[in-house]
């Protein structure tokens, strides 16, 4: 229930934490999982101390239990296993430490966590997380490499070594975190985030060797598997390992078998690239000379083609063909020439004739009027009557007489 408190009228700290003793004393019992991180059996002591710790989201929560509740499985648990147990909530009022009382302690065993990890590995498929359209292409050739290893661990040096054999230039950004127990994940975590911000960085290697299926535990966590999702630089997951995947090899752009194995398939080994050049020089170096040759052999057969050796050869064979119809064509155009001059000549002659000219030079003679009128009617004109008489070679002035 909520306190009606002010600040003149304030609770004791005492008063608070019996409130929240109260409030804790309430609530049930429940079963709780995490891993082991800290285990105090002082000898002689009636109650064992330990925590609890849960690797995902770093929260830890102390667990109290008697002797004889731990010595059923103390020979199966220790620091790191991972447990479930059944407690209830206490409070401690005078340093207001709020703890776990177990009455129970089972450890958890492989089968489980592999049944658990196949659950959620059907949950996170079922989001689209391991789809093959997600994953990203690997450049061919990564400037920088971002790597997250262990510390000093066969797994970094296998890595950096056989990279660097392959091709010496390749540089590599370098996150050393646990790859085990409960500060691996969040560790892991922030290095590949870390990385993936980096813009130089092409490509990130997480790696690390073999170990049993509690030690791979980390590589399987959930908030990891959705860290690597979301990387927009693509992922390698190297975890050497056998039969078994984590789930770090689903959701990862690239699975290598080991971190070996990563260094091989992340960065080309330049003896092979080298051989390679030389292969495709030598390749197109023989398509080159090929064409050339090809071109070359139907340059000669074009050449020795008679109408290429010879050019003149074809004209000179049609020349007298050429000037036996040009003859023709003058002939023909002469007798149309003629034939035209011929037809012109008869219809001048027919003009000429049937001209008034030639009517005049007969000795006829055309009368008009002053006005250019030509009289063809008696009746036209009157007595004393200026005409003008036209006759061939020119005119001249009469006047009528009644």
């Amino acid at each position: 229930m909520a306190l009606n408190t002010s600040a003149d009228a304030p609770l004791p700290v005492g008063e608070v934490s019996r409130l929240i003793g109260g409030w804790i004393d309430r609530l049930g019992a429940v079963w709780v999982e995490g891993q082991i991180t800290q285990l105090s059996r002082r000898p002689g002591a009636g109650v064992v101390f330990l925590t609890l710790r849960d690797p995902s989201y770093d929260i830890s929560v102390s667990v109290t239990c008697f002797r004889q509740v731990f010595e059923a499985v103390a020979d199966v648990v220790s620091e790191g296993a991972r447990v479930v147990v059944l407690a209830k909530p206490e409070w401690y009022a005078p340093r207001g430490q709020l703890s776990l009382r177990a009455t129970e302690i089972k450890p958890v065993g492989v089968g489980e966590l592999l049944a658990r990890l196949e659950q959620l590995k059907k949950s996170l498929a079922g989001e689209g997380l391991f789809a093959a359209d997600r994953k990203k292409a690997l450049p061919f050739l990564p400037q920088l490499i971002g790597l997250v290893c262990g510390r000093a661990s066969a797994a970094e040096r296998d890595v950096l070594e056989n990279a660097r054999h392959r091709w010496p230039a390749v540089r590599f950004e370098v996150r050393n975190v646990p790859v085990q127990g409960v500060h691996a994940v969040p560790q892991v975590v922030q290095a590949v985030k870390e990385l993936d911000a980096l813009d130089a960085v092409d490509v990130i290697i997480v790696a690390r060797g073999g170990g049993s299926v509690e030690d791979l535990l980390p590589f399987s966590d959930e908030q990891l598997v959705r860290a690597v999702a979301a990387c927009r630089t693509p992922v390698v997951s190297a975890i050497g390992h056998e039969p078994d995947n984590p789930l770090l090899d689903f959701v990862a752009d690239l699975r290598a078998s080991t971190p070996t194995d990563a260094a091989k398939k992340v960065v080309p080994d330049v003896g092979e690239e080298y051989e390679r050049v030389r292969f495709l020089r030598d390749r197109a170096r023989r398509s080159v000379q090929s064409f050339i040759d090809r071109e070359e052999r139907g340059l000669a057969h074009a050449l020795a083609r008679p109408s290429i050796e010879d050019p003149h050869r074809m004209v000179d064979e049609r020349a007298d063909q050429v000037a036996a119809l040009l003859d023709r064509g003058r002939r023909t155009l002469g007798h149309l020439l003629d034939r035209a001059d011929s037809e012109l000549s008869h219809t001048h002659a027919r003009v000429v004739a049937l001209s008034p000219a030639a009517t005049l030079q007969r000795g006829y003679a055309v009368l008009q009027k002053a006005d250019g009128h030509v009289v063809r009617d008696p009746d036209e004109v009157a007595e004393g009557e200026a005409l003008r008489a036209r006759v061939a070679e020119g005119e001249f002035t009469v006047r009528v007489d009644a």
